[in-house]
């Protein structure tokens, strides 16, 4: 594996600098988490419904970002009526198990299973093979709208696939444990060769990516919460499929050298950064305004959401009913929070729109 890492002088050196960049706001990243999580609920809704939507889009789904959305607030739908609404909710599902519980998913080949089991749970076209290695040749294919593809690459056939997914995990693992590679180019190797495997018959690409954000929060990277990296990979779908290709075309030779993927994944991740530290920027600033009686209202709203008038003014008593209707109205015109309802069945929750900055 180490010789797909063997890099020219200027290679190595930008590699070190976009390494630098990313560990240095990982170290400013944690200590805002702790100190200003008033912002980063919104920041997490917002990535949620953008990685799901673009990772789903990656591979040939049409749904929009608010498409994603609206389906997702009616997860208690028990049929999916279309493909495209399969594997939204499969994304939605274990984003959403990485997400609250990537501490206790080790890197091994039955979680791994059980992920992917995940992500097809909803298609019944998927039943015979989800959570199993595939048993047919497959291959790496771009999808376009209208349904045109393109085969980027053959993968590894079936026989092999089981000896060659125990060997790769049995690598990540390893060098992850003795620190001699960086923890960043160990997750960008795992995931070019997770992808040239193609272990499983279908599913491998957004599984890959959701492979991506548990590494990288199991290796400290707190901020891939609140960001979506699947959305700048859509933005640079044809960057994306050509870094692949570059060293997939000499699988198995002395040339297969991941150069142009390991920088590739290192830009998307820079990229990744710099959306959520302008996203971040614009949401303080929106809410920078309030005041500190308004603060404490968005603050409470946050941590009991839904809530009506009557919750507010019976947990905060330090002021009267007339102002803290005067406060939900302005943080209502403001688009801080979002009023359902009418008359004494109103609601209120946290607005999640996005910004007209965004």
């Amino acid at each position: 594996m180490e010789s797909k890492l063997t890099f020219d002088f200027k290679t190595n050196q930008q590699i070190i600098r976009k390494i630098a960049f990313i560990d240095s706001f990982r170290g400013k990243w944690t200590g805002l988490e702790v100190k200003e999580s008033i912002y980063l609920k919104e920041l997490k809704q917002i990535a949620t419904i953008e990685s799901i939507g673009s990772s789903t889009r990656i591979e040939g789904s049409t749904l929009t970002d608010e498409e994603v959305k609206n389906l997702i607030n009616a997860v208690k739908i028990t049929s999916f009526k279309t493909r495209d609404e399969q594997e939204v909710f499969g994304y939605y599902e274990v984003l959403n198990i990485i997400l609250d519980s990537y501490d206790a998913i080790d890197l091994k080949e039955n979680h791994i299973h059980h992920l992917h089991k995940s992500l097809l749970q909803v298609s019944s076209k998927d039943e015979s093979h989800r959570g199993n290695y595939k048993k047919l040749s497959n291959k790496v294919v771009a999808n376009y709208p209208g349904g045109r593809q393109k085969i980027i690459f053959n993968t590894t056939d079936p026989f092999l696939v089981k000896g060659e997914m125990e060997s790769l995990i049995g690598w990540a693992n390893k060098n992850l444990e003795n620190e001699e590679l960086h923890p960043l180019i160990i997750i960008a190797t795992f995931v070019y060769e997770f992808l040239s495997i193609h272990p499983y018959q279908d599913g491998n690409g957004r599984l890959s990516r959701l492979l991506t954000t548990l590494l990288l929060l199991k290796q400290g990277y707190d901020f891939m919460r609140y960001a979506s990296m699947e959305i700048e990979i859509e933005k640079k779908k044809k960057e994306y499929y050509k870094a692949l290709m570059s060293a997939q075309k000499n699988r198995g030779t002395k040339k297969e050298i991941i150069n142009q993927w390991i920088l590739f994944f290192l830009e998307t991740l820079e990229a990744t950064i710099n959306k959520l530290e302008d996203r971040y920027a614009k949401i303080k600033k929106k809410k920078s305004y309030l005041n500190e009686r308004q603060k404490e209202l968005v603050k409470f709203i946050e941590e009991n959401e839904p809530v009506k008038i009557s919750d507010i003014t019976t947990s905060i008593t330090d002021y009267t009913s007339a102002t803290i209707k005067k406060d939900m109205k302005y943080l209502s015109d403001e688009g801080v929070v979002k009023r359902i309802g009418k008359a004494r069945a109103t609601i209120y929750v946290i607005s999640d729109k996005d910004r007209k900055e965004d």
